[in-house]
């Protein structure tokens, strides 16, 4: 299990005063004002940072990071990754799962037969679909709505997704 979650890439800029413009890759933007620090991911380095001031523009959450006043503290900074601790999550529902721990799942039918791996999640607005890659050799992938009907059981210890193949999905 990953022990890390990315919740963010810095873009850009904002102002002169060292403010940073993060694309968020998390559900709830709004987690971003509870978040006291983050763990920044230049490609290079990692870097504890903690959050001084936090906005919100548009699609995007403004982030000022204390001890970073310019924007030549922050230029350096565009395109890195935000993560945080998964104790520092956000706390899940009932049948609510982190993406990050479901890619990489194996997917079986109701009937047991091995049905492929679990390669992306893409969220769709009314469900999300799972892209699935079938093990037949070829690369074949299926997108699996990821609605009861359809997913059956996930179990999360065991790595495996249990699905029901609908009519028509094939």
């Amino acid at each position: 299990m990953i022990s890390e979650l990315q919740i963010g890439v810095i873009t850009q800029t904002h102002g002169i005063r060292g403010e940073v413009k993060v694309f968020p890759t998390t559900d709830d933007a709004a987690r971003f004002k509870k978040l006291k620090e983050v763990i920044m991911d230049t490609g290079r380095e990692r870097l504890d940072m903690e959050i001084e001031g936090v906005k919100f523009f548009k699609q995007y959450v403004i982030l000022k990071f204390k001890g970073y006043d310019s924007i030549n503290d922050v230029e350096k900074y565009k395109n890195a990754k935000l993560y945080v601790t998964r104790d520092k999550a956000v706390r899940l529902k009932k049948d609510e799962y982190f993406v990050a721990d479901l890619i990489g799942m194996q997917v079986v039918t109701e009937e047991g037969e091995a049905f492929g791996l679990l390669k992306d999640v893409m969220a769709t607005g009314a469900n999300d679909v799972y892209v699935v890659e079938r093990g037949d050799g070829e690369g074949t992938q299926v997108l699996l709505p990821a609605i009861r009907e359809c997913v059956k059981h996930v179990d999360m210890e065991a790595g495996v997704i249990t699905v029901h193949i609908m009519d028509g999905l094939l």
